[in-house]
């Protein structure tokens, strides 16, 4: 390193932690309306934590399939896949949330996708329900 050019600091301030805590926890509970006003101001909807999770990660993977939808609807990318190559979709068909895995079909996920894909995992659980959603491969 060089001493008249020292590296920025590059950890976030405490209120930013605060606030993306905050968002994370609203995408895990499922409250939209929070998200809504944050991603409507600015917060982009690609945010993610220490794991790789997007928020769109965290809503899909705890079943809110409206908190999905507006997470989409700011500019959440579907097909992201988290740390461990994990995509929204996967966490929803992994977890049986149709609701959720119905939202990000929709929005154009790819069901072949991720490791293990959203596909895998239906064949897995053997959840036809879902399979139904997720069309054939």
């Amino acid at each position: 390193m060089n001493r008249d050019h020292p590296a920025p600091d590059t950890a976030p301030d405490p209120e930013t932690l605060a606030l993306a805590h905050k968002l994370f926890d609203a995408a895990r509970g499922g409250d939209s309306d929070v998200l809504d006003a944050y991603l409507a101001a600015g917060v982009p909807a690609t945010l993610t934590n220490d794991a790789g999770d997007t928020l769109l990660m965290l809503a899909a993977y705890h079943g809110h399939a409206g908190t999905v939808r507006v997470i989409l609807q700011h500019g959440g990318d579907p097909n992201t896949a988290n740390d461990r190559g994990q995509t929204p979709l996967a966490g929803a068909v992994f977890k049986g949330y149709p609701g959720a895995v119905q939202a990000l079909v929709e929005a154009g996920a790819d069901p072949d996708a991720g490791s293990p894909s959203a596909r895998a995992a239906a064949q897995m659980f053997a959840r036809a329900d879902i399979q139904a959603l997720l069309g054939r491969g």
